[in-house]
């Protein structure tokens, strides 16, 4: 008995002895923390500029921690960067525009009102691409960007989304074009051959001749970084760089633009053909040589766009921003009588289902998302390369967690994307009082930035509209 009495009174010595050196412990850190923190503190406050720490602070804020960042990554081997996901500056956008509310001049439509989706690309060529989504996948190169499982992933989600999927520049697939629905063939810049199979079972040939976060700037990946399978899916060499040109091959003087069109045009029996520019100072006269080619559509990709990477100052310092450079191809398009006859898609910075019925009221006929899809494409996913490796490593070729991505889920993610935005640009159609996406217009959009009420038209969110002197159709017919 005495025994377990001295077991437990020993028990009980070290459990008090345990407690209070978590407690000693837990004091003698705060103590610590409290001395370090008012030492530095101290410092901080104490020394001046040319000594203190904060002045890194300070400089960089002043600098900006990204010019501070790629100052670095230039410094260190005196190599040109590339930044991938586009630029990080801010330039006049789409979270400018204000819509309309209609409530009792205009009345919304009602909750259970279907809206009309519909929409042709290419109206006049001889097998008009017909959709029922607004937003279609950008073109995003398999190989030169992403791995093959996202673009097998992409095309699944554009298909049971009906969303058109966007083959992009880089090697085709069978795997993606099994998967996909309605596809757009991009008829790139590189060295590699044209598949002609592969451009039979499109929809739709896209002419690249620049981008908005590349320009017309060419590029070029090693042979010694190309593996057996991309050198077999690309259908290069051993040995053979693979090579994006500034031109189009058979493009030389823009006069060659209109016998590629129809050429392509007879390749494919008559699907429609377009050309994809970056919006430039000189957009006008772009438009001008590649609506005189016969080009039944035109993708105009804003200076927001993005690329798996390119130079920062072709992303930052380049192009026409995309609200301006889609109205004024609309206006000039308008004026010259091709807005009827040649369809307008508009690219660069488009990531809400806002953003889509901005463009759309512009007078864009449909429009092209790239980061925002590779961003939903990646839910539910993101967590595998964190916190050690950038969310891209789960998407990019070649990267260490590509191996990773999971098809299913990530398709799964983008066709949710999608009929999410679809949803929700019905809302705003209803909001409006209308109940088809054709008919949202310019005459719905209001602005907060006077720069934009200038060069768009587009009334200032202070205008008044009094209806006793401006009249619109509804008020005319009343006696006030």
């Amino acid at each position: 008995m005495n025994k377990n009495k001295q077991k437990l009174a020993a028990l009980g010595i070290l459990g008090a002895a345990g407690i209070l050196g978590l407690t000693g412990v837990r004091y003698l850190s705060r103590f610590i923390i409290n001395k370090v923190h008012d030492s530095f503190l101290k410092t901080l406050t104490e020394d001046l500029y040319d000594e203190n720490l904060w002045e890194t602070v300070s400089s960089t804020m002043r600098i900006g921690p990204q010019v501070v960042l790629e100052t670095e990554l230039r410094a260190e081997e005196g190599k040109m960067i590339d930044r991938p996901m586009g630029p990080v500056r801010q330039f006049p956008g789409l979270d400018d525009l204000k819509f309309n509310v209609a409530q009792v001049n205009t009345l919304p439509t009602e909750i259970d009102t279907d809206i009309d989706f519909s929409i042709t690309i290419g109206r006049y060529s001889r097998k008009p691409l017909q959709l029922n989504h607004f937003m279609m996948l950008a073109p995003i190169a398999y190989g030169i960007a992403v791995s093959k499982p996202v673009k097998i992933a992409m095309a699944r989600a554009c298909a049971a989304a009906g969303a058109a999927y966007h083959t992009g520049a880089g090697a085709l697939t069978s795997e993606a074009f099994e998967e996909a629905g309605k596809i757009i063939y991009q008829y790139g810049r590189g060295n590699w051959p044209v598949s002609p199979e592969y451009m039979l079972r499109s929809h739709a040939v896209e002419i690249q001749l620049g981008q908005g976060a590349y320009g017309g700037v060419g590029h070029v990946i090693k042979a010694n970084m190309l593996s057996s399978e991309l050198r077999k899916e690309f259908n290069i060499p051993k040995g053979q760089d693979l090579i994006t040109y500034s031109r189009q091959a058979e493009v030389q003087n823009p006069e060659d633009l209109k016998n590629l069109v129809e050429k392509l045009r007879n390749q494919t029996d008559g699907v429609p053909i377009g050309v994809k520019i970056a919006a430039g100072k000189y957009l006008e006269a772009d438009l001008y040589w590649i609506c005189r080619s016969g080009a039944d559509f035109i993708v105009i990709d804003g200076a927001e766009s993005a690329t798996k990477g390119s130079p920062p100052i072709l992303q930052d310092d380049f192009g026409i921003p995309t609200v301006f450079a889609i109205h004024r191809a609309v206006k000039w398009m308008q004026k010259h009588g091709f807005k009827d006859r040649i369809s307008l898609v508009a690219s660069g910075g488009i990531r809400t289902p806002g953003d889509a019925l901005k463009v759309k009221a512009l007078g864009a006929d449909a429009c092209q998302i790239g980061a925002i899809a590779l961003v939903a494409l990646s839910h539910n996913q993101v967590h595998k390369p964190l916190p050690f490796e950038p969310p891209t490593s789960l998407t990019w070729f070649g990267e260490k967690y590509s191996d990773q991505f999971d098809i299913e889920t990530g398709a799964r993610a983008l066709q949710n994307f999608f009929e999410s935005c679809k949803l929700e640009m019905a809302e705003g159609i209803r909001a409006l009082g209308k109940t088809s996406l054709s008919q949202v217009n310019r005459e719905d959009l209001v602005t907060t930035n006077e720069m934009f009420a200038k060069g768009l038209g587009i009334p200032m969110v202070y205008d008044a509209f009094d209806p006793m002197e401006q009249q619109p159709p509804r008020v005319r017919r009343l006696r006030l």
